[in-house]
């Protein structure tokens, strides 16, 4: 009779527990979302206008957590000085409210799409100046209601943010630009942002900026205060390294081959003039194109950048190639009316000595036949005495004057200048050669100059 009885007690368990099984593989669980989601945010049971309770039901201000997901920057405009990024954002917050039962661990979370039905932060982007959300195929945007009360709001967006920069060292420049978070209409005392804790902002691993590097970027708090109250702020500072490796091969490379084509001019004969004058004019000319096509891509500034230094410096040393040539030809000029005048010089010299030679051959022989005549009348003969202004008597007082004149000092320059191979001793040829070898030289000590500097610099900076 006993093993009777507890023979049915085991086969009426077991009945129970199977009934109770096949009952909860019937339950559907989306119904009871429904039915929760009724029970927590029904008519009369929830008021989206009150914001939450503070920490542990305290009547401080409300905790909202944020962290965003970079997803892209699409670009980065030097002209406008903004930057476009698309973001994953996501705010997280408690809502004593909206506890609910979680069915012994089945029901994780509940998931809205309204973002109405529920309290929101009132958080906006202080540096924006466009933006738009997402809703292909559907709103990209969603918001879960854990047991505990925890509400995660993640939204997908796309955002144009104003960037101020400091021009100073382009293209040899780094960036910073923020992203800033704040309350509008909620201060200190309702509402405070804080970044969440761990990893508060994700970078995607590939991303890539057409003439930019991120290097790294730093969460900060930027509360500020109002005469209408403190507000609540949040910045993520993102650093921009400019690519250098573009400008070098489409501003630098081609400014230097000007600079140095203009050079060609010097190895020129100075008597090719159409060729001298054309290839500075058009070396002039393709460097004003390009350095004010440089600055067509640039916000005109009040300050002087790196690329300002470096087109200029390069149009100078192209305008003074071009100048150069104009002093040759003036020298040269000058140098053939010299010759000239030598010449003429020479010429009534030698007609001078001439007229001379000939009044001195007929004097010679009025004499010889003077002489002659006195020998024969038996007289004494006389000294024969030149004038002072006689032109023989002249030539050999400047012989002896020069003969009895000291020796100049060697003059250091004409030294030197007397080593290049020229075919005259001529200015313009010697101007030429000193060009041949300054303006290289100086194009060089520039050029030194000028990187050491903005390179240490750019090094200085780094220190941010």
């Amino acid at each position: 009779m006993g093993s009777g009885h507890y023979f049915w007690a085991i086969f009426y368990f077991a009945s129970l527990c199977s009934a109770s099984l096949a009952n909860n593989a019937k339950i559907n669980f989306r119904e009871k979302e429904k039915k929760v989601l009724d029970q927590i945010l029904g008519a009369g049971k929830y008021d989206a206008r009150i914001r939450p309770s503070g920490i542990n039901g305290t009547d401080g201000p409300a905790v909202v957590r944020v962290n965003i997901f970079v997803r892209s920057i699409s670009k980065i405009d030097d002209v406008t000085m903004e930057y476009s990024v698309q973001l994953t954002f996501r705010e997280q917050w408690t809502d004593e409210r909206l506890k609910f039962d979680d069915i012994q661990g089945r029901l994780k979370y509940l998931t809205l799409t309204e973002a109405n039905r529920v309290w929101m932060p009132d958080l906006f982007f202080s540096n924006e100046k466009e933006g738009h959300f997402h809703n292909i195929i559907m709103p990209n945007v969603y918001i879960r209601i854990f047991p505990n009360g925890s509400v995660l709001y993640s939204i997908r967006i796309s955002l144009t943010l104003a960037c101020p920069m400091n021009l100073k060292l382009y293209p040899l420049d780094r960036q910073i630009c923020s992203l800033r978070m704040a309350s509008y209409g909620w201060t200190t005392n309702d509402l405070v942002f804080l970044w969440k804790e761990g990893d508060p902002v994700q970078v995607v691993k590939n991303l890539h900026l057409p003439r930019f590097t991120l290097e790294k970027f730093l969460t900060d708090y930027c509360n500020s205060k109002t005469n209408t109250g403190e507000y609540s702020c949040l910045k993520v500072d993102l650093l921009f390294k400019r690519e250098f490796s573009y400008y070098l091969i489409q501003i630098y490379i081609p400014c230097c081959m000007l600079v140095i084509v203009s050079w060609v001019s010097f190895w020129l004969d100075q008597g090719a003039v159409p060729a001298r004058v054309s290839l500075g004019v058009t070396t002039l000319l393709t460097m004003a194109t390009q350095t004010s096509g440089i600055n067509a891509s640039l916000p005109p500034v009040s300050y002087t950048k790196a690329i300002d230094v470096w087109t200029g410096v390069c149009l100078t040393f192209v305008f003074g190639a071009l100048l150069e040539f104009a002093l040759v030809n003036y020298a040269s000029r000058s140098d053939m009316h010299k010759e000239n005048m030598k010449k003429k010089r020479r010429d009534l010299e030698q007609a001078s000595l001439d007229a001379a030679s000939d009044l001195l051959d007929t004097d010679s022989n009025a004499t010889f036949a003077m002489a002659s005549q006195f020998q024969r009348g038996g007289g004494q003969q006389k000294p024969l005495v030149r004038h002072p202004g006689d032109p023989l008597a002249l030539e050999k007082r400047l012989q002896c004057e020069v003969h009895m004149q000291a020796p100049k000092r060697p003059n250091c320059c004409k030294t030197w200048l007397s080593k290049f191979p020229t075919r005259q001793c001529s200015r313009s040829k010697r101007i030429d050669v000193i060009s041949r070898i300054t303006f290289p030289l100086v194009f060089a000590l520039f050029n030194l100059v000028y990187w050491s500097t903005y390179l240490f610099r750019e090094e200085e900076d780094e220190t941010f």
